[in-house]
């Protein structure tokens, strides 16, 4: 009978100690439920939710139901909006079709513009047009200019062409260069071709070149060249090597080598070893006799 009782306390002594963690336990699995219906997703249980809760959630399905609506989004049930939220839904939905229409985007619906609105709409789809047309845009109408806006998108067009035709940008009609604008330009596209030659970039022509030009590409040229054979880059050209760099280079990797394998780290080929160097680092790993 002892034993029994023993046991029976023992086992009310281990639920009293696990009823906090279960509760604790149940009491998150609710506030995830509560989150997610508020937030609308499919793991929602409705049943477990309290008469409170329930009003939450309501509030907030009704909150994302005005939200969607306001930005466009589904899913909106105007039904489900009161008089107000109507209304300023309108408010809403027609200043952004007025700002669709002054933009240019093609949602805009010029019929439910008031005629001031449409007004408007016109004089900055005219504005763009210009505009359009001054930068070579396809989206230019010529049609719509007057004789002065055909002038002024004239005058746009050739300065455009002529600082295309300088920078190597864009679509450049040497045609329509005058004779200092060519001047210019053929200058512009000499400096351009010279940069790129002494940079290595592959729009160079060596031929149009002068001889110090020419000379200061080759002078790059060797420096980059060098500057991989240090760096055991996949690009050197030891052939483009003078005697001088040759030696250096050598004198180098045999330092690196020699104290790769005297500290253990990197790269260690015995057998370019010196004797001396050799019989250096095999005194050093000599054991200590004690």
């Amino acid at each position: 009978m002892r034993v029994s009782l023993k046991k029976r306390f023992w086992l009310q002594a281990a639920c009293f100690g696990l009823w906090p963690i279960l509760a604790l336990s149940q009491s998150s699995n609710l506030d995830e439920n509560l989150a997610n219906c508020k937030a609308g997703r499919e793991t929602c249980r409705r049943t477990k939710l309290t008469t409170s809760q329930l009003q939450e959630v309501a509030l907030a399905v009704h909150a994302r139901n005005v939200a969607n609506c306001r930005n466009g989004y589904l899913p909106c049930d105007r039904s489900k909006l009161s008089d107000s939220e109507a209304t300023a839904l309108a408010v809403a939905d027609h200043q952004r079709n007025v700002s669709d229409c002054n933009e240019g985007v093609h949602s805009c619906d010029t019929s439910k513009l008031t005629p001031p609105e449409a007004h408007d709409a016109s004089v900055a789809a005219h504005k763009r047009n210009i505009s359009d047309c001054k930068d070579g845009n396809g989206a230019c109408n010529q049609s719509d200019l007057t004789p002065s806006e055909a002038g002024e998108v004239a005058v746009a067009r050739h300065q455009l062409n002529a600082s295309d035709c300088k920078n190597g940008m864009g679509i450049c009609d040497h045609a329509q260069l005058n004779t200092l604008e060519g001047k210019e330009v053929a200058a512009a596209e000499h400096q351009r071709n010279a940069q790129n030659c002494e940079r290595g970039w592959d729009d160079c022509d060596r031929s149009k070149l002068t001889p110090s030009e020419a000379g200061q590409t080759g002078y790059s040229e060797h420096s980059r060249n060098l500057a991989a054979c240090k760096n055991g880059q996949e690009t050197c050209d030891y052939s483009q090597l003078t005697p001088p760099e040759t030696q250096l280079l050598a004198d180098t990797e045999r330092k690196r080598n020699y104290t790769a394998c005297l500290k253990g780290y990197g790269y260690c080929d015995v057998s370019r070893l010196t004797p001396a160097e050799a019989g250096e680092i095999k005194a050093q790993r000599k054991p200590v006799v004690q």
